[in-house]
Order: structure tokens, then C-alpha cells, then sequence
């Protein structure tokens, strides 16, 4: 308690005792304290249901306590604490109409609030970064760079619904960056592509995962408290029960 004390305010005390899930309330300490949220942010993301985005929810206990830890003893941070879905990027203020581009320009023209959402320790390198392969160019949307998890972070944005053929797309631009960007003692590049819509049926068959890959579908807007919560939850026990059925298989 005197080394939380010391790292966190009574302010940030009182959000967190309201907290009625031990294992909700401790991932919420752990990366109010290791990415250093204000009382405000910390009250963001537990309005907008962070804990039930990330990927470390639809984890065993253990697993989520073991990368917990790790993140407090070591300063490591595994991917399960950093991929999230849906994304939401209600601040970027998109009409009703809008394109891929758009939603670039978007995320630019509000960084430092994506970049919140994404993780503090998430760092911009370029948009539309050019990689030429044989004879042929082709553009990343985004590249950023995790220096908790020591590795780049590519992001395709997709304006529709997440279809087959963005995994080769994107594993190809995974493939390059590791040959070619990726420097002693760095990790494998990872990717994130942030679509509309998704099947997650679709997305399961296609172990993008084993790519480093992750799908996340992104909002405009935040939905009604108690529909995203029922959505999120039944999210966590699908996951939870497909993993039960692989570990018997």
C-alpha cells in the first residue's frame, strides 16, 4: 500500500475502491500507475469499458495475473495488454460520410488522443511510409513504434468490413518491415488493422494471430453504457469458451 501511496493520489483511490472486480481493479491500478493516467483519464477509460476492450480479458485468471505482474516487476508488457476491440475513436469527430483517408487525416489531426487510446508508450513514425517490393511500391498507413514491447506497430485502416485477403496484405508489409526496419534485439513487427465491422468466425479460421496480426473494429462513437457492456461481455465469454475448446482439443 505505501508504494501505491506514493504513485497514486486518494483521488485515484476513490475511482479505483468503486471498482467491484478485484481482477478489473488491478488492471486498472496497474496501468493507471505504468502509464501514468491523470484522475481524468483514469475515469476515461473505465467509462469507455477499457478493461473489457483488451485482449488480456477473454484470458484465463492466471494469465492475466502472471502479465499483470510482469508489467509491474519488470516493465514488460505483453501484446494481450496492448491489442483492444473495439477501438474507440470517438474523438475524432468523423461525419456521417467519410473515407479512409479521412480517417487518417483524422487520427493525425488528434494524435495525442489516439495515441492515448493506443498506449502511452506508443510512439509515431510515419503515415503512407513507402516499401518497395521487387519492382512494385506499396503504402503503410500508419507506423508507430512500442517501446514497452520493443517492437513497430503497423496499422492498416479498412473503411468497410474486414475481408480475407487484408491478412497477405498486411503480412506482406510484416514480412518487409522485419527484413528490412526491424534492429538487433527488437521484436517482430506486429499489426493492427482497424475496420468497420468483422466476423470474428472469419478472423478465427484465419489464425491472423499466428501472423501478428490483430483485427480490431474501431467506433465513432461510443455506444449506450449498457448495450457496450452486453456486447463486451459476451465478447469475453465467446473468447473464453473457443479457448477452453482448443486447450481440450
Amino acid at each position: 500500500m505505501q508504494t501505491l501511496s506514493a504513485k497514486l493520489s486518494w483521488s485515484h483511490f476513490v475511482k479505483l475502491f468503486y471498482i467491484d472486480d478485484d481482477l478489473k481493479r488491478d488492471f486498472y491500478t496497474t496501468m493507471c500507475i505504468n502509464e501514468h493516467w491523470s484522475v481524468r483519464t483514469l475515469t476515461d477509460r473505465i467509462n469507455s469499458m477499457l478493461y473489457e476492450r483488451t485482449a488480456i480479458s477473454k484470458k484465463p485468471e492466471l494469465t492475466i495475473r502472471n502479465d499483470l505482474k510482469q508489467l509491474n516487476d519488470k516493465n514488460k508488457m505483453t501484446t494481450d495488454l496492448f491489442f483492444r476491440d473495439p477501438y474507440v475513436l470517438d474523438f475524432l469527430q468523423l461525419q456521417d460520410t467519410y473515407s479512409e483517408k479521412d480517417i487518417e487525416n483524422a487520427i493525425l489531426a488528434h494524435l495525442e488522443k489516439f495515441i492515448l487510446e493506443m498506449g502511452r508508450d506508443f510512439a509515431f513514425l510515419g503515415r503512407q511510409v513507402r516499401i518497395t517490393v521487387g519492382n512494385k511500391d506499396y503504402y503503410i498507413d500508419l507506423l508507430f513504434y512500442h517501446r514497452k514491447l520493443r517492437r513497430l506497430v503497423l496499422i492498416e485502416l479498412k473503411l468497410g468490413e474486414f475481408l480475407p485477403e487484408h491478412k497477405g496484405q498486411v503480412e506482406l508489409y510484416l514480412r518487409w518491415l522485419q527484413k528490412n526496419e526491424t534492429n538487433e534485439g527488437e521484436e517482430p513487427p506486429i499489426a493492427i488493422i482497424l475496420c468497420a465491422s468483422k466476423n470474428d468466425e472469419e478472423i478465427e479460421l484465419l489464425e491472423v494471430d499466428k501472423s501478428g496480426i490483430h483485427v480490431g473494429q474501431y467506433l465513432t462513437q461510443l455506444p449506450p453504457k449498457e448495450l457496450f457492456q452486453e456486447k463486451l461481455h459476451k465478447a469475453i465469454e465467446r473468447a473464453r469458451t473457443s479457448l477452453e475448446s482448443r486447450e481440450l482439443e
